[in-house]
């Protein structure tokens, strides 16, 4: 008789320096290319992992959600022990949960909440190489530029301007909830960028970041936000940041699985509860709502663009 399968919901945290992104991609190493090997060597069954986001090469993340399907009877706890010996030392098997057969984290997904971190220092810091972006000339006077600016992006908005021009989707409608920055009290060098919001076009954030960093520092004049987002056009808007300074920080899911270990939240608590129902990524859109394995590739060995 055959093995009975169940699902499986992790949070997984990952530096993502080394990788050329979260998705599997042929002759690169990928996040999702590691866990699937790390799974595999516990469970051979294991067919495909399911991941939440599609993070870009670079870009870390510290509540990436990932589901599969497996045979072997491991509880949580054995899931995140048993594969820590299989995984390279920059990613790590947070918490586990169990899920229904073919649960999917795009699907659930109704909230996702990034991180961008600025360093402002006239010198580089060799601990925070491509952790966060060494921004010079940002004053308190820039930083409150930034944050009038930033007020800007909250709500409901077309996003067209705040896109990659691959980014092909009809639907560029989307939902920010809350675009915040902040000094970090541990670091009063580091500004915290954080942008939540349903869901999010291709560099979506990164480009938000550099606007708020090109008004902040007079590159561009304040309501540039409005502008581009009336027109549309990408050349309205500001410069690419890096991806260096961004994580996927939280991700909030309709459903975080029963019986997790450790237990608790998969990131801790959100910084602030959503109020009211949240809303998921709008409907439609493929690749926000996860059409197809999130780990699979097309015909030409390539990806779907990442987000944010």
């Amino acid at each position: 008789m055959a093995a009975s399968s169940r699902g499986i919901l992790l949070s997984v945290a990952y530096d993502g320096r080394p990788f050329a992104g979260f998705a599997r991609q042929r002759d690169q190493r990928t996040v999702a290319g590691e866990l699937l090997g790390a799974l595999r060597a516990i469970d051979p069954t294991i067919r495909e992992i399911r991941g939440a986001s599609r993070t870009d090469a670079g870009v870390h993340a510290r509540d990436q959600r990932v589901a599969f399907d497996a045979t072997a009877p491991l509880p949580p706890r054995g899931w995140v022990l048993a594969t820590a010996r299989h995984l390279p030392d920059e990613i790590v098997i947070r918490r586990a949960a169990v899920v229904r057969v073919g649960f999917s984290p795009r699907f659930e997904s109704v909230r996702k909440r990034y991180r961008y971190l600025i360093l402002r220092d006239l010198v580089r810091d060799p601990f925070l190489t491509r952790r966060a972006w060494r921004v010079e000339g940002l004053t308190e006077a820039a930083l409150e530029r930034a944050r009038a600016e930033a007020a800007a992006a909250e709500g409901t908005h077309d996003f067209a301007a705040f896109r990659t021009s691959a980014d092909e989707r009809t639907s560029t409608v989307r939902t920010l909830h809350g675009v915040a920055l902040s000094i970090d009290p541990a670091d009063p060098r580091l500004v915290r960028i954080d942008v939540e919001g349903n869901a999010f076009l291709h560099n979506m954030v990164r480009i938000l970041v550099g606007t708020l960093m090109d008004v902040a520092r007079g590159h561009l004049a304040p309501g540039a936000i409005a502008r581009a987002l009336a027109s549309r056009d990408r050349r309205d808007a500001g410069i690419t940041a890096p991806p260096d300074g961004l994580y996927l920080e939280r991700t909030y899911l309709r459903d975080d699985g029963e019986a997790p270990w450790p237990a608790g939240p998969p990131a801790g608590p959100p910084a602030e509860p959503p109020a009211g129902p949240p809303a998921g990524p709008p409907a439609g859109d493929a690749m926000d709502r996860g059409q197809g394995p999130s780990d699979a590739l097309d015909d030409a060995g390539t990806h779907a663009l990442e987000e944010a």
